[in-house]
């Protein structure tokens, strides 16, 4: 392949590979350049839940472009993508009432109002007694996080006008020019999609936004027999995660009840939520925990309490096989970064645990601005 292209993009995470998706979709020449061997940063390490309905202000329209996306990426790469939804658990009557006042917002084609039979049906037996309704948002799906980003650099590798290159470091970038540890590739337009290590090559640019890390812990488990759900499981904690949530009016209530009744998991600023893998296995967490250097250390006593409240949900016990630490981008400033830094040249992170979410929308719309030849937002100082 030519080391011209139309497009490079630096980094295969998710949110890189999806714009190499919509760019090779729209007939673009792509090279995307990776220094690892394969993916393994934040979009392997998540609960592959496509968080659609949760989010609020302008990134919803940006999730159900996403969802779009997703869709039709699945179909074309034939990875697992189920329209499975996600069932939101009640366990307060402040919970719930958050819950109906989204429902009076959004609609019921959006978010499902459930009784507490209705919830424990879909959880299966044992579900816990203390649940006192809940909510089903049939928009969200579900991904495999340990291989769909791998399939997805798979399938593009193979396409015509598509290269890959795994193990290579970028050492600059100029105008369209970018330098790396196996020569010079050039093209029209560079995205940088690094994620948490925004500020290895573009430190003002993080220092601008106060881009930090944020580290959760998440651990695997085998699904207990009978438990067979492919939807999302999220809790009272979840809804103090998503602005579809916080923006509610009942909000600020639902949020001291937590704090008064359950302080350790909102010191931890805990979002108890579980997912199913294709293999029967389950996605636990998580936690999180900022720092712009993270120590990569794991609290045991912070798993066993997540692990436990998730048990107490599901009413049935879980036997840890693994335990593993995720980082991503987080910013006060903003949840979706997006800064140019030359006439070619633009820096795209997610801020916040909502990269797998926004991930195709994010790149649609990236396209679009590329295609129709949209100004620059802010060249930055760099």
């Amino acid at each position: 392949m030519s080391a011209s292209t139309d497009l490079l993009i630096v980094g295969a995470g998710i949110i890189g590979l999806a714009h190499a998706f919509e760019a090779h979709r729209r007939g673009l020449s792509v090279r995307v350049v990776e220094r690892d061997l394969a993916p393994n940063g934040a979009s392997i390490r998540n609960f592959g839940h496509a968080c659609i309905t949760a989010q609020g202000g302008d990134l919803l329209p940006v999730a159900y472009r996403s969802r779009e996306g997703w869709l039709r990426a699945a179909e074309s790469v034939g990875f697992w993508a189920p329209a499975a939804g996600a069932v939101v658990v009640a366990r307060s009557p402040l919970e719930l009432g958050v819950l109906e006042q989204l429902h009076a917002q959004r609609g019921a084609a959006a978010v499902t109002l459930l009784t507490p039979e209705g919830v424990r049906a879909r959880l299966g037996t044992g579900a816990d007694e203390a649940i006192v309704g809940g909510a089903f948002l049939p928009a969200d799906l579900r991904v495999d996080p340990r291989t769909t980003a791998a399939q997805i650099a798979d399938w593009l590798a193979s396409r015509d006008g598509v290269s890959i290159e795994w193990g290579t470091t970028v050492g600059g970038i100029d105008n369209g020019a970018v330098t790396t540890s196996r020569g010079e590739f050039h093209a029209a337009r560079v995205l940088v999609c690094v994620g948490h290590d925004l500020d290895y090559l573009y430190p003002r640019v993080a220092d601008a936004y106060e881009v930090t890390r944020c580290a959760l812990q998440m651990a695997l488990a085998p699904a207990p027999a009978g438990y067979a759900l492919d939807s999302a499981v999220l809790s009272g904690t979840s809804m103090t995660r998503y602005d579809g949530f916080t923006t509610m009016p009942g909000y600020a209530a639902l949020h001291a009840e937590l704090v008064a009744n359950q302080p350790e998991l909102i010191d931890m600023g805990a979002n108890v939520m579980v997912t199913r893998r294709p293999d029967g296995t389950l996605l636990l967490g998580d936690s999180h925990v900022y720092s712009r250097t993270m120590p990569p250390f794991q609290d045991e006593d912070i798993t066993r309490r997540l692990v436990s409240e998730i048990s107490t949900l599901l009413g049935r016990p879980l036997t840890i096989t693994q335990r593993w630490q995720g980082v991503y981008a987080s910013s006060p400033q903003t949840s979706l970064l997006i800064e140019d830094i030359d006439a070619a040249t633009r820096c795209i992170t997610v801020t916040s645990g909502i990269g797998m979410t926004l991930s195709f929308g994010i790149a649609a719309q990236t396209l679009d601005s590329l295609e129709v030849g949209a100004p620059a937002r802010h060249v930055a100082s760099v």
